[in-house]
């Protein structure tokens, strides 16, 4: 048991899934830094000084942060959009592969010279 465990973690899939998983952490991290350090205050700006992380409700003694969930809309949003230029990029790639004729390959001129021969004592 031990070695089919050792043999499924470590197929290309599973090893793939794992840095993907990894990469998008850090690009997660990424991306709410960019909305909540940099878009978030522009947007502050233009709404004369609106701080949306600020933003809250309050409900008996619950309180409601919905500014958080603005910004994480918006870092939702963001990420959305990487991953959809992303795919449409690859998906425009792998079309152009797949639009490539085959190369034809011309068998070498001894073959050829064999396949006209045997043409001739058919006849």
């Amino acid at each position: 048991m031990l070695q089919e465990f050792k043999t499924f973690a470590m197929k290309g899939s599973v090893v793939d899934l794992a840095i993907g998983i990894v990469i998008g952490g850090a690009f997660g991290a990424i991306v709410s830094s960019l909305v909540g350090d940099i878009i978030m205050p522009l947007i502050g700006v233009l709404t004369g000084g609106l701080n949306f992380s600020g933003l809250t409700y309050t409900v008996g003694s619950a309180t409601i942060s919905y500014g958080k969930f603005i910004q994480a809309l918006f870092i939702f949003t963001v990420v959305a959009f990487v991953l959809f230029i992303v795919v449409k990029a690859m998906n425009k790639i792998k079309k152009a592969e797949e639009a490539k004729p085959a190369a034809s390959v011309e068998p070498p001129a001894e073959v050829t010279l064999l396949t006209e021969i045997r043409d001739l004592l058919k006849k």
